[in-house]
C-alpha cells in the first residue's frame, strides 16, 4: 500500500485581482505555490491593470469578500493569511470581522501577514482615506508581521521614515499594537537596498545591493507572500524575512522582460 502524502501548507491570499498577472493575488498565488503551498484566495476587487497602470478598479461587495474568507476556513482550512490591497472601509472591516472570527477558533494562531497597499506606482489609490483608521486599529493587530514600503509607514504612523533611525521610530509606533513590522527600503536612495525587521526585543538589518532592473512590479506582494509560506512553514522571524527578501530579489533576477513599463517579477530558479 502506498505511504499517504503528506498535506500541503495551505495559505489563504486576500487582495486585488491584477488582470496583468503581475500583483496582487495572481503573484501570491505563484509564489506560494513556489514555496511548495496550496492557495486560496478571496479577492477584495477586480483591477484593470498592466505594467503602466492601474486603469480602473470594481470593489467586490463586503459580503462576498467574507463569504470567500468564511468559504476558506471552513472547508480545506488555512494555516497562514496574507493580506493586501483592501480598498475600502467596508471590506478592511468585514475582513477584520471574519478574521478575529476564525483565528480565534482555531488552536493555533496561523501567521497573518499584512501588506499595506496604500496605491500603485501610477494610477487612483487602492485603500479609501476612511479606511486607514480601520486597517491601523483594527487589522494591525491581527498581524503578525506588517510589510510597509517606507511612504507606508510614514502614512500609516503619521511620523517621516527617512533614514533608518526615523524608520525604526516610525515602525515601533505599529509594534505597540501587536506586530513585528519590515519596513522595506526600495523606496529609499542609494546603491544599497536596507530592510528593517523591527520587533518588541530587536532589530535585524538586512543591506543588499540595490538591483537595477526594469522589472519590480508586484515585489511588495511577492514579499508578503514569500514572508507568509515561510513562517507557516515554521521558519523564525528573522529567517524567514531575509529568506523573502532574497527570494524577491532572485524573482527579480529572473524577470521575464514582458510589458512596456515596470515588468513583472519571475519564479527563482
Amino acid at each position: 500500500m502506498a505511504a499517504p502524502r503528506s498535506r500541503p501548507l495551505r495559505l489563504l491570499t486576500i487582495a486585488g485581482s491584477d488582470s496583468g498577472g503581475g500583483a496582487g493575488i495572481q503573484a501570491d498565488l505563484l509564489t506560494f505555490a513556489a514555496h511548495g503551498a496550496y492557495g486560496l484566495s478571496a479577492v477584495t476587487a477586480v483591477t484593470a491593470q498592466d505594467t503602466l497602470a492601474v486603469h480602473a478598479v470594481h470593489p467586490v461587495p463586503p459580503e462576498v469578500v467574507a463569504a470567500q474568507i468564511d468559504a476558506a476556513f471552513g472547508d480545506i482550512g488555512v494555516d497562514g493569511v496574507k493580506i493586501g490591497m483592501l480598498g475600502s472601509a467596508a471590506v478592511a472591516t468585514a475582513v477584520a470581522e471574519r478574521l478575529a472570527v476564525h483565528l480565534a477558533a482555531l488552536a493555533a494562531w496561523p501567521p497573518v501577514v499584512l501588506d499595506p497597499v496604500l496605491a500603485a506606482t501610477a494610477g487612483p489609490p487602492l485603500l479609501a482615506g476612511d479606511a486607514l483608521p480601520v486597517l491601523v486599529g483594527e487589522l494591525v493587530p491581527l498581524a503578525t508581521v506588517v510589510t510597509p514600503n517606507l511612504p507606508e509607514l510614514a502614512r500609516l504612523t503619521g511620523l517621516p521614515a527617512g533614514d533608518e533611525e526615523a524608520r525604526v521610530a516610525a515602525a515601533r509606533e505599529l509594534v505597540h499594537r501587536g506586530p513585528a513590522v519590515l519596513a522595506t527600503g526600495g523606496h529609499g536612495r542609494g546603491d544599497e537596498v536596507v530592510d528593517l525587521l523591527v520587533t518588541a526585543a530587536a532589530v535585524y538589518r538586512f543591506a543588499r545591493p540595490r538591483l537595477v532592473s526594469a522589472a519590480g512590479h508586484g515585489t511588495g506582494c511577492t514579499l508578503a507572500a514569500a514572508l507568509a509560506a515561510r513562517l507557516a512553514a515554521g521558519e523564525p522571524l528573522p529567517a524567514a524575512a531575509e529568506g523573502a527578501i532574497d527570494y524577491v530579489r532572485g524573482a527579480l533576477a529572473a524577470a521575464p522582460g514582458l510589458g512596456r513599463g515596470r515588468g513583472p517579477l519571475g519564479r527563482p530558479a
